[in-house]
């Protein structure tokens, strides 16, 4: 006997059946309709918008200015030092994504999304294209590539490059002068970073939004894996009342002897899901929370007849009551509880913390650096000198004078390699490195001694703005 060949090993590869979301119209698409126009609208609009500040200051309300190495955001400036504005800002965002799970499920990914926006846009030119589900499905199952099939494919993916191209075209504009910059794209006078970013966000935009769509949700966020532990029994999310729509029959299969749930298993929930999945089978870690289904079934209750709300959203704790017809808890109740009660509270504090910081900090910053290497210098007739840099950072829109002067020893006097006398100009908006020298006249107790407390103090001439920093004076027994 011939020996037998042992059997292949299952594939755990799936091929992706492309999903054609059906229309649907109600309160929730409604919603994400708005939510899609303002998105876009901020996203497209910002760069364009203008801000005084100044005539040696960018005149682009949000920029970040890498050349620079600030952030401008209307009227406010951030500076690379001040970095612990963009960290908080982060943990704001992190905190705000965990106190809107926490109350309504993924409701981010459902309504606000980068990927949801503009996958939402690209399935409605593709329904503007070839028509709703029926026609896509039919143009999808079609082998035969014909002029009509052709013709609607190659318009829908050169209007998809189109939105892809604005994308990553709008993407470069929030980092140098929008204008300029638009002029120098069309020209080919912009670097090629700029190109190359352009061209990068198109292909991915292009592809993420027509083709992955909600592969990208499932397999490449990894939101979904970790939401389970920003949720409880009460949190809101899409669910279906099986006890009130179960057992499911076609409307042909009803008849006066037959159990019937209010579910006439007509799909309309599968059909406009945009990742696929039927919500009667129960919770999904592929719901993104949009609600299409509640809009296309409440629509398929109010036509037959029956109640709005077989698929809503609800909590664990309103099934429960619902099927013993007690009571449930009003939203309020669902919304404010410890949890978010909580991250609310570390929200609101993160704000409140950085916008007294902004508040507080002031317009002119000094570092000092004490130069090491000598650690001091005897000069000619026995004073002894100490190097130090010191930038200077003029956060005004206007050039200012600083003097700059010290205190702590009164023998010690201050140098400013270059000038004349202690005033330095630092032009608007900028930081101005200046070397400074302390001399201790020689025998003094500064010149004796082997380490002396100094403070060196700026002051803005014009305002009478001060700072100061603390550093150290190297004598002679050093």
């Amino acid at each position: 006997m011939s020996q037998s060949q042992p059997e292949s090993p299952p594939s755990l590869y799936a091929a992706r059946e492309p999903i054609f979301p059906k229309r649907v119209s109600g309160k929730f698409r409604n919603l994400k309709w708005i939510i899609m126009l303002v998105t876009l609208g901020i996203y497209y609009v910002t760069p364009w918008i203008r801000w005084d500040r100044g005539p040696e200051l960018p005149d682009q309300a949000v920029l970040v200015d890498m050349a620079s190495r600030r952030f401008f955001f209307f009227w406010v400036e951030i500076w690379p030092y001040e970095f612990y504005f963009v960290a908080g800002l982060l943990v704001m965002a992190g905190l705000g994504l965990f106190l809107f799970t926490s109350a309504l499920g993924r409701v981010w990914c459902g309504y606000a999304c980068p990927q949801t926006v503009w996958t939402d846009l690209f399935i409605l030119v593709e329904r503007w294209i070839e028509g709703d589900r029926n026609a896509r499905l039919r143009l999808h199952r079609q082998k035969k590539w014909d002029f009509r099939k052709a013709r609607l494919r190659v318009t829908k993916w050169i209007s998809w490059l189109l939105i892809a191209l604005a994308t990553g075209g709008a993407w470069v504009f929030y980092f140098t002068d929008a204008p300029t910059l638009l002029v120098d794209l069309f020209t080919l006078n912009a670097h090629p970073v700029a190109y190359t970013t352009v061209a990068i966000l198109t292909a991915t935009t292009f592809v993420f939004g027509g083709f992955a769509r909600e592969q990208i949700c499932i397999y490449a966020c990894p939101w979904p894996r970790i939401q389970a532990a920003m949720m409880d029994e009460d949190t809101l999310v899409v669910g279906y009342r099986d006890w009130r729509g179960e057992p499911r029959k076609h409307s042909e299969e009803i008849t006066d002897k037959t159990p019937q749930g209010d579910c006439i298993d007509c799909m309309a929930c599968v059909n406009v899901c945009p990742v696929g999945i039927d919500i009667r089978d129960g919770q999904q870690m592929e719901c993104i929370t949009c609600a299409l289904c509640i809009d296309a079934c409440d629509d398929i209750m109010a036509k037959v007849g029956k109640p709005r709300g077989l698929i809503d959203y609800m909590a664990l704790t309103d099934e429960v009551s619902e099927r013993k017809g007690e009571p449930v808890k009003p939203v309020w109740k669902h919304v404010l509880r410890p949890r978010t009660i909580l991250y609310t509270s570390l929200w609101s504090l993160v704000g409140l913390a950085l916008v007294f910081a902004l508040f507080i900090r002031a317009d002119i910053n000094m570092t000092v650096a004490p130069v090491r290497n000598p650690t001091f210098v005897v000069l000619s007739d026995g004073a002894i000198r100490n190097t130090y840099e010191i930038r200077l950072r003029n956060k005004h829109g206007e050039s200012r004078a600083f003097n700059l002067s010290v205190t702590g020893n009164e023998a010690v006097q201050v140098q400013l390699e270059g000038l004349s006398d202690n005033t330095v100009e630092v032009p608007a908006d900028s930081l101005k490195l200046q070397r400074v020298y302390l001399v201790a006249p020689a025998g003094s107790d500064a010149a004796l001694a082997e380490r002396t407390e100094v403070r060196f103090w700026v002051e803005d001439i014009q305002s009478g703005e001060r700072a100061n920093k603390n550093t150290v004076f190297n004598g002679k027994a050093n």
